[in-house]
């Protein structure tokens, strides 16, 4: 009897801490985007992107945008981000300080294809035709952990034996790629490096025009910007975010324009980056 009553007595109590309990809040799915583009314009470029995970997903998916790639890094190593869009490089370097991988890489309808290029750009107008021609001249980079704004070129440009801090009469780093397009144009610099299909987009937007650009330099093939997660999520809601990001197609993404879709992706993907890295003797955790 007093065995019953005990048990009696703890279903009580357990009955009363869960009812007393206040309800758990819906788990809110956050996603870092990096500043490619205009921070407005990404936020509404990816905004179908968004609306998608979040239908798929049955949660509200939250997005941040930070200023330069290092926020984004910081934000995911401090666990305030679950999600992010990444450039190459950038992820390569949050891998060396945060719990993260890349699971996902975006396919454009446009270029039909996980990669992208790098290119110097200079205005037709300054007669500039090749890299010799740039000695001397002004250079602007991206961001110092943006691949093809910056860690690409860069390489390149010391595999030919031209120290860009050397080389050019002054390099700045403009903060996204549309704002070294647009110095560009705007005879700000003489010379940028910025990725192919950014540069695209700026000409189908009629930003620019390509026949007033030349290209003096491009890069070997540079895998596309991934899509990555914390390492500690729940293996289900990981589960859950792979399935979502396949199932989204024929929308608009960012810089990159209508998806094909999203396609699988892994850490070893990024080796090159890595070995690109080696090049400048980079050490990546130095850098955050």
């Amino acid at each position: 009897m007093k065995r019953r009553s005990l048990f009696a007595l703890c279903l009580g109590a357990l009955a009363a801490s869960l009812l007393g309990q206040p309800a758990v809040a819906a788990q809110t799915l956050t996603v870092g985007l990096i500043p490619a583009e205009d921070s407005q314009a990404m936020l509404e470029n990816s905004k179908a992107v968004i609306d998608s995970l979040q239908k798929q997903l049955g949660m509200p998916v939250k997005p941040f945008i930070a200023t330069d790639y290092n926020g984004i890094i910081e934000a995911l190593r401090s666990k305030k981000l679950d999600v992010a869009y990444l450039g190459p490089f950038s992820y390569v370097l949050a891998t060396s300080v945060a719990n993260v991988e890349a699971f996902s890489v975006a396919e454009t309808k446009k270029s039909g294809k996980s990669y992208y290029k790098s290119l110097i750009i200079t205005r037709k107008d300054s007669g500039i035709q090749n890299l010799e021609q740039l000695k001397g001249r002004t250079m602007a980079f991206v961001d110092p952990s943006s691949a093809s704004g910056h860690l690409f070129p860069s390489a390149g440009l010391h595999k030919l034996n031209i120290d860009p801090n050397k080389y050019f009469s002054r390099v700045i780093f403009s903060g996204s790629h549309d704002a070294s397009i647009l110095a560009v144009a705007n005879k700000k610099v003489d010379a940028a490096a910025v990725a192919d299909r950014i540069l695209a987009a700026a000409v189908a937007k009629g930003v620019v025009q390509q026949s007033d650009l030349n290209v003096v330099w491009t890069s070997p093939d540079i895998p596309e910007s991934p899509m990555v997660w914390r390492k500690d999520l729940d293996p289900a809601l990981k589960q859950k975010i792979a399935a979502a990001f396949a199932s989204i197609k024929d929308v608009q993404w960012g810089d990159q324009g209508v998806l094909n879709g999203f396609l699988t992706t892994n850490d070893a993907a990024y080796n090159v980056v890595r070995d690109t890295a080696k090049i400048l003797n980079l050490d990546l955790k130095a850098m955050k």
